[in-house]
């Protein structure tokens, strides 16, 4: 399954509409025309979200609004939000995501509904971002997720739309190679990109992960170089991180990238992950 795509960024990142000013902080550092994805929170309103899309555009970067269908109060909430973001700073990618609320506020169940709306017409979406689950959803079963993922995949593809897969928060380096290579084997050749967060302290970073629903066992905690006697180390993702690239220069897995959560601050997230790729650039072989 071959879908076009943008021309990719080294990383993308994530903000929250609260937190948006720390984009303008941390602006002379965040490549240009870098992706940033503008979270969908429930203590957040439709106002913030514009807002955060208009500062991001500002300074130079790509806003990316997160959808979430299931907090959508109806179609018309769904066409100001849309239309607004449009309107103030003409988003070229959105990402639609089904989100937290076990009910949802309007008719939009899930994400496949909300696709299914006519919404992508109606707003001239072009570039789509959808989820993906390297470590699973704690509320939906494996193959129920495999298939959402492959009605996506067809839906936009028909709908001539470019698709790139961000995927959740993880830890287990080892399932999210297994996973990139079941998509790969099942023809799926869209970009992917794997969340890491950025450096914070350990007792955020753990709370983070159970917000995620991600898996946070002792082993797995071992292996990304955590430990629960100090949650108040400040610690970042280089084992985890170098678990991935070594992994993912061993296989043909296509295109993957970096999305990143900022957990700890805007800058020096961002700080750490260009110290991160310089390095990695650095250690290629000259050819």
């Amino acid at each position: 399954m071959s879908i076009s795509s943008l021309v990719p960024a080294p990383y993308t990142l994530e903000v929250t509409g609260k937190a948006c000013d720390e984009v303008r902080r941390a602006r002379d550092v965040i490549p240009p025309a870098t992706p940033i994805n503008i979270a969908f929170l429930g203590n957040e309103d439709h106002a913030q979200r514009i807002e955060a899309a208009r500062i991001i555009r500002e300074c130079g970067f790509e806003p990316v609004p997160i959808i979430s269908s299931r907090r959508l109060r109806s179609v018309e909430d769904r066409d100001h939000l849309l239309g607004a973001l449009v309107e103030v700073a003409a988003p070229t990618r959105f990402i639609l995501v089904g989100g937290d609320p076990a009910t949802p506020a309007g008719p939009f169940q899930d994400s496949l509904a909300l696709l299914s709306s006519g919404v992508l017409t109606r707003h001239g979406i072009r570039h789509v971002g959808i989820t993906g689950y390297p470590e699973g959803h704690p509320k939906i079963a494996d193959d129920a997720l495999w298939r959402a993922l492959r009605w996506k995949l067809d839906f936009l593809h028909d709908a001539g739309c470019s698709v790139e897969i961000t995927t959740q928060l993880g830890f287990d380096a080892e399932a999210a190679l297994r996973w990139i290579g079941q998509v790969r084997g099942g023809g799926i050749d869209v970009p992917i990109r794997i969340g890491l967060p950025g450096p914070t302290d350990v007792g955020r970073l753990l709370r983070y992960a159970r917000q995620f629903g991600v898996s946070t066992s002792a082993g797995i905690l071992k292996r990304y170089g955590l430990s629960m006697t100090n949650l108040l180390k400040r610690v970042g993702a280089e084992r985890y991180l170098q678990q991935l690239q070594t992994g993912i220069e061993a296989r043909e897995l296509g295109a993957v990238h970096w999305h990143l959560y900022p957990f700890g601050g805007m800058l020096e997230a961002v700080e750490w992950m260009n110290q991160r790729l310089s390095t990695s650039l650095q250690k290629q072989p000259v050819l």
